[in-house]
């Protein structure tokens, strides 16, 4: 499945397409998925999550840095936000207990991938976040899904 391109105008914007991403994977029905977050510092990743977050009921999603993950419970499917930021290698991810989150029910929703990226599943959604001029505005890709 090709890319799906999308440009939002503010961080706003950036929650409410996060919000529909997270609808589209419960309309599939399936209780588990992972979303492969890319993108540099700052461009939106946490606003993504926190619309994606809303979606399923989840209160409160904000960027896990220094816990790694944030579990969000009492939500339709489970909600497990990842933050690979300071994940050097396959040690670490292992010292979180990434494999049993992989094979438990529950969406995955994964900031900086590209830290981990042999580590992703095959079948992973995908969001490509781009700042657009040192504005607001962002530029992003889909892929995996359809929107």
């Amino acid at each position: 499945m090709t890319e799906q391109f999308f440009h939002t105008a503010s961080s706003a914007e950036t929650e409410a397409l996060g919000e529909r991403l997270a609808k589209a994977l419960i309309l599939t029905g399936t209780r588990r998925a992972f979303v492969a977050m890319y993108g540099e510092m700052g461009v939106g990743k946490t606003a993504f999550a926190r619309g994606f977050g809303r979606a399923l009921g989840a209160e409160q999603v904000k960027s896990p840095t220094y816990t790694v993950v944030s579990e969000h419970r009492g939500t339709p499917v489970p909600l497990f936000h990842f933050d690979m930021y300071r994940i050097a290698d396959a040690d670490d991810l292992a010292s979180i207990g990434y494999d049993d989150y992989l094979a438990r029910d529950g969406y995955i929703l994964c900031e900086w991938s590209e830290r981990i990226a042999q580590d992703i599943p095959a079948d992973a959604v995908t969001v490509r976040m781009e700042r657009c001029h040192q504005t607001e505005e962002r530029n992003i890709f889909i892929g995996g899904i359809s929107l």
